[in-house]
């Protein structure tokens, strides 16, 4: 995985990120979910890199990055500060402007970067995930039922006691044999590290606070995503059936929306590599 590629620890000022990248071509930018690391796209980075040059970081908060400090609204844990990270990230690396494509939380990221740096994201990419306050708003039963850690997270010090009693029991939903050894046993190294669980929790109490008021505000003010955004959601995962099309919910927050399906379930990255680096070549392509 990553062939060809460098791994940094690179200051961007509040501290240092973990990064991977390299690879020919206009830059675009790959970011994880959670409880991932960058190493969640190194086969995906493999098909891209021939095309694009990939810079794949450790989010603040999760994997080998810093650890952001605490405040009582999770403000440095927020979306804007981690779209910030990464436009100091991108420009330290000679990229001025670029594409972005993130997963799950990451996609987050992705998407304040595209909301709050307009002149510098020339295509969005979103994998398995909606606006969190368009979650928020189309909440019911099954939504409480399936993605009750939401709310849990949300909680002060349980989430962190309950996953650092048995991380393993925790995420006893990771697939090792989809994913190569490095990256299972990164992974690994994430999730048994408190501080690493608490920074990844972070990430959620942020969600629904500071993260869902500048959505709130961005709505309020008739901000939309300018440029062309692709939306992908996996087949074997619920978020379509908890939610509906995915696509449609996009339209409300971006000019140019197009987006389809990809079978795989939730770490698409990890389960169907090939379709889902073809779909991001043809999408990017024209950067």
């Amino acid at each position: 995985m990553f062939n060809g590629m460098v791994l940094d620890n690179i200051d961007i000022g509040p501290g240092r990120l973990r990064v991977r990248h390299g690879g020919s071509g206009p830059p675009l930018l790959l970011l994880h979910g959670h409880p991932r690391t960058h190493m969640t796209w190194g086969y995906v980075a493999d098909l891209l890199s021939p095309h694009f040059t990939v810079v794949c970081p450790d989010l603040r908060g999760f994997g080998k990055s810093f650890q952001p400090l605490d405040t009582d609204d999770s403000r440095h844990s927020s979306k804007r500060a981690k779209a910030l990270d990464c436009v100091k990230l991108m420009r330290m690396l000679g990229h001025q402007r670029f594409g972005v494509a993130g997963h799950d939380r990451g996609s987050y990221v992705a998407f304040r970067l595209a909301m709050d740096y307009p002149e510098l994201v020339t295509k969005l990419a979103v994998i398995d995930s909606i606006p969190i306050v368009e979650h928020l708003e189309r909440l019911d039963w099954r939504f409480a039922r399936d993605w009750y850690h939401w709310f849990f997270f949300a909680q002060r010090h349980k989430p962190e006691q309950a996953i650092n009693a048995d991380p393993d029991a925790w995420y006893d939903g990771i697939k090792s044999e989809l994913m190569n050894r490095e990256a299972y046993e990164d992974l690994l190294a994430a999730i048994h590290d408190p501080a690493v669980v608490h920074g990844m929790v972070e990430d959620y109490r942020a969600g629904l606070t500071v993260d869902r008021d500048d959505e709130l505000r961005d709505r309020a003010e008739g901000r939309r995503v300018v440029c062309p955004l692709l939306c992908l959601w996996s087949t074997y995962d619920d978020l379509e059936r908890l939610l509906g099309d995915p696509m449609e919910i996009w339209k409300n927050w971006a000019t140019e929306v197009s987006g389809h399906r990809i079978a795989s379930g939730h770490h698409v990255a990890e389960e169907n590599p090939t379709d889902l680096a073809r779909s991001l070549h043809r999408f990017f392509s024209d950067c």
